[in-house]
């Protein structure tokens, strides 16, 4: 099931709608968090379809324990420029995740200021590989080129990692792609250990930089990871995620968690 076919299966009514989570979209026990976001923002989008994202502020808070999820939203304030949604994905009773997404409208300002991408040198690309019963099944959607930095496990302390990245199976890009892409790159801390083990997300801050992010080519995005801080097993990180034309289109932070 691609990425669009996932989302096609959450028919929102008003800000409410129920759905069955493929396998595929897994990481861990967990669904993929950029699919969570995803779907957070749609029934956002049942509720206010014509003003800009500007910032998707998620908490996740439990994985799953069936297969039929819950997604519900509701409209917080509506101002003259910003409009505040709020949402819930939940499995019965329990919440899984929580996202406050905030739309607005362009105004006229003469602070302007547009990032430009940093060269990379690479003389050794690495691709990362999916192998089943290993990798997160999210994964096996995405083609990802480390360009700077180790794989997770390495045990190498490398705060940096760059990444070409890529959708192959979408035709071309929407709000939706610019979620997962930016929730693609696990946590960096993972890459100081030489052993497996878990590492999740708590909360996840994304600002969109463009409004302009729909109908780009799924190919040969970048993304710039740091990874700020990090202390008692929890980490902060800092990803720039940049077009295929190397265009700023979102920034994104999260807090994480890292079982080892």
């Amino acid at each position: 099931m691609k990425f669009s076919e996932a989302l096609d299966a959450i028919q929102c009514v008003e800000g409410a709608a129920e759905f069955s989570v493929s396998d595929q979209w897994r990481q861990g026990r967990a669904i993929f968090g950029g699919l969570q976001g995803a779907a957070m923002l749609k029934a956002m989008r049942s509720l206010v379809s014509d003003v800009p994202l500007r910032s998707l502020q998620v908490t996740f808070v439990a994985p799953p324990k069936s297969d039929a999820i819950q997604v519900t939203a509701n409209l917080v304030r509506q101002g003259k420029s910003a409009t505040h949604v709020q949402a819930q994905l939940t499995d019965g009773d329990a919440v899984l995740a929580m996202a406050v997404g905030v739309f607005g409208s362009a105004r006229p300002s003469d602070v302007v200021r547009t990032p430009v991408m940093p060269e990379v040198q690479c003389e050794t690309p690495k691709r990362m590989r999916y192998i089943p019963g290993i990798s997160p099944t999210f994964t096996q959607h995405f083609n990802a080129v480390w360009l700077k930095g180790r794989f997770p496990f390495a045990g190498a302390q490398e705060p940096e990692t760059i990444i070409d990245l890529s959708m192959p199976e979408e035709a071309s890009s929407t709000e939706y792609h610019v979620v997962a892409m930016a929730d693609y790159i696990p946590p960096i801390g993972l890459t100081y250990l030489s052993k497996l083990c878990a590492g999740s997300s708590l909360t996840w801050m994304l600002e969109f930089l463009s409004e302009d992010v729909n109908g780009l080519s799924m190919e040969n995005w970048r993304v710039d990871a740091a990874m700020v801080a990090a202390s008692d097993g929890y980490t902060n990180q800092s990803v720039m995620i940049w077009g295929p034309q190397g265009q700023p289109l979102a920034l994104s932070r999260q807090s994480m968690v890292v079982f080892g």
